[in-house]
């Protein structure tokens, strides 16, 4: 059984993925002891020393039971049996070419991009199958209304960094409309061990694209992810001290990327995008972290790291870092 176990970890490891490049809300790593919590995600290529093609990204969000009110989340794929969450977030993305400098198109290059959303998502788990359904329901804009240029113009004020040219050929305004679900299986675990194995799929105006992956995490792990998948009783929400190191290896299968090739509803006539001949189909990614909880603070710092996402296009990486608060 435990080589059965083995061989379809390995299976996982081999064709391993996640959402790549858009805030991942319901990543089992970042599950919290306490239900109720506020989390601040601020990633950005100036982690890796580079500032091209995914630069930014920035999500708030509250964790809560009384974000089950909001009718959409009736849209989510919820079990009322199991144990569940919910939260809302409000994320936003930014995408630039190499270079930042130049007021002409950088033909052979990644368009600009923004997108700013309101994310509905949850999570339910089941304990005694140590199984985790996830899925998300996000709407909002793409486009100059995301305000990319005007946000990445001030941060570089405040660092005293290039301003940044260009933004006028940028993605054209459309609407966001995009729906994710995920499940997530337990394959090995011990007190201080967890491996996971994760099938998602996302569909919508921004992106769609089917992946299979896994998360490995190691370390003295919070009493939800215990129970999650480890089947063990959780005890109680008041731990003092956590920290937990993980591991994403990653591929996506991508049908239609927005960021690349534009708005699919109102917009299809950007000054410039990809073609579908262009885009990558198939892209490998690596997520790595560390987590640390004490009380009721949290704090991670990641990086990242993903394969060419279009032809002309290089691998590129990127930081970030998390911090939350429960109440």
């Amino acid at each position: 059984m435990l080589c059965k176990n083995i061989i379809l970890g390995c299976a996982y490891l081999i064709s391993c993925s996640a959402f790549s490049q858009v805030i991942d809300n319901n990543a089992s790593f970042r599950m919290g002891a306490v239900i109720n919590h506020i989390q601040l995600q601020y990633e950005n290529d100036y982690f890796s020393g580079t500032d091209e093609y995914y630069t930014q990204g920035i999500n708030l969000e509250i964790v809560s039971p009384f974000v089950k009110k909001n009718p959409l989340t009736h849209l989510l794929l919820i079990k009322k049996e199991n144990t569940n969450r919910f939260g809302i977030a409000l994320e936003h993305n930014a995408y630039t070419p190499t270079s930042i400098s130049s007021n002409k198109i950088l033909f052979n290059d990644r368009p600009f991009a923004a997108a700013l959303m309101i994310k509905i998502f949850g999570a339910s788990v089941n304990p005694s199958r140590r199984q985790r359904l996830s899925s998300a329901l996000s709407l909002g804009m793409i486009g100059s209304a995301a305000g990319g240029h005007e946000i990445q113009r001030t941060i570089h004020r405040w660092i005293n960094d290039t301003d940044p040219q260009g933004w006028q050929y940028q993605i054209k305004n459309d609407l966001i409309i995009n729906y994710e679900a995920s499940i997530e299986k337990n394959i090995l675990h011990s007190n201080y061990f967890v491996f996971n194995g994760i099938a998602a799929a996302r569909m919508g105006t921004l992106n769609t694209k089917v992946s299979l992956g896994s998360t490995i995490m190691l370390g003295k792990l919070n009493s939800a992810i215990t129970s999650a998948f480890c089947g063990k009783e959780k005890s109680a929400q008041s731990q003092k001290f956590g920290v937990h190191i993980y591991v994403q290896p990653l591929v996506n299968m991508v049908l239609y990327d927005a960021t690349l090739q534009g708005g699919i509803i109102f917009n299809r006539d950007s000054r410039y995008t990809l073609k579908q001949n262009e885009i990558k189909h198939i892209t490998f990614q690596g997520n790595a972290g560390v987590i640390i909880n004490i009380r009721s603070f949290y704090i991670e710092y990641f990086q990242s790291i993903i394969t060419k996402e279009f032809t002309t296009s290089h691998t590129h990486r990127w930081g970030g870092l998390r911090i939350g608060m429960s109440f």
